[in-house]
């Protein structure tokens, strides 16, 4: 018998600041869960707008560490409230060596334990994706993660 897992994609447009996006973000959680999400996969930099059409030092300010970071930790409340397992991409400080940065997707369950994290590895540097500017290659590799 086949099991049946349903999920939740979400994209959301830019409320044009970090907080605001998270909280719209943790809404649109809950719905997921009242209507039988067990797995969330939030957008790419998801508390952020999608800074790489221009190459701006600004942007780095959107960095945190993984999963030491306020928002991992606010991820992992909002997946133990839900009973989701959520797929949270931000952008990542490097946790030993400062300003060195990744596009990054953490993992948590639904229990709210952290998973790991995946580093995006196909970093484009084209006109209006200019993605190295702000991002190293990931270096994790792949990983197998067992989830729910």
């Amino acid at each position: 018998m086949a099991r049946v897992v349903r999920a939740a994609l979400l994209q959301a447009e830019w409320t044009g600041d970090k907080d605001s996006m998270i909280e719209k973000h943790v809404q649109y959680a809950r719905d997921a869960a009242k209507q039988g999400a067990k797995v969330m996969c939030f957008q790419e930099l998801f508390y952020g707008p999608y800074f790489c059409q221009v190459q701006d030092p600004q942007y780095y300010s959107y960095t945190e560490k993984i999963p030491d970071g306020p928002t991992t930790a606010r991820m992992q409340e909002l997946a133990k409230e839900t009973g989701m397992v959520l797929i949270v991409p931000m952008y990542e400080e490097d946790e030993h060596t400062s300003g060195i940065y990744y596009n990054t997707a953490a993992v948590i369950d639904a229990d709210g334990s952290y998973l790991g994290k995946y580093r995006k590895t196909h970093i484009p540097h084209v006109k209006g994706f200019w993605e190295k500017f702000y991002f190293r290659p990931g270096n994790l590799g792949y990983r197998r993660l067992h989830l729910l």
